[in-house]
């Protein structure tokens, strides 16, 4: 008699999301941040932490960047000159771009987030944050993301 294991569904996830990072490539990041140092720092854990990341200096070049590549995640600040983190998300949304988004501030009310339920924004991480916080929230958000994808096929 032939037996048959029935998986529990974080296992069939966990296998399935082993199976994308060994046969994918790494995930590409783009990170819209005005203030240079903080950008360089993000870009460069992200980097050697193994992801492909570009780098806007301004919510207008990364609305840019946007149109012409796809991401599998976009780390925006929220207070940025000309187009603030919020505008770039909503124009992200109205595009009909699904892809996740952390936003990051060291001013942003909590209740903006509330009140912008419909941006769907995947997390949040205030200033100041650690190199550990960063690349922890990165890794949930984009394994959220991968098993949401699982889920639906």
């Amino acid at each position: 008699m032939n037996h048959i294991k029935i998986r529990s569904l974080p296992d069939v996830v966990w296998d399935a999301n082993m199976a994308f990072r060994k046969t994918n490539r790494p995930h590409d990041i783009l990170v819209a941040e005005d203030d240079q140092d903080m950008r360089r720092l993000v870009t460069e854990v992200l980097t050697r932490s193994g992801y492909n990341v570009d780098a806007a200096h301004d919510g207008a070049a990364a609305w840019e960047i946007l149109q012409l590549k796809s991401y599998h995640l976009l780390i925006t600040d929220f207070d940025m000159p000309g187009m603030s983190g919020i505008e770039l998300v909503r124009k992200a949304r109205v595009s009909r771009m699904t892809l996740p988004i952390i936003m990051v501030s060291g001013t942003m009310p909590e209740n903006e987030i509330k009140q912008n339920y419909s941006l769907r924004i995947s997390a949040t991480l205030f200033k100041p944050f650690g190199v550990e916080d960063l690349l922890k929230t990165v890794k949930e958000v984009l394994g959220a993301t991968i098993s949401a994808s699982i889920l639906e096929a």
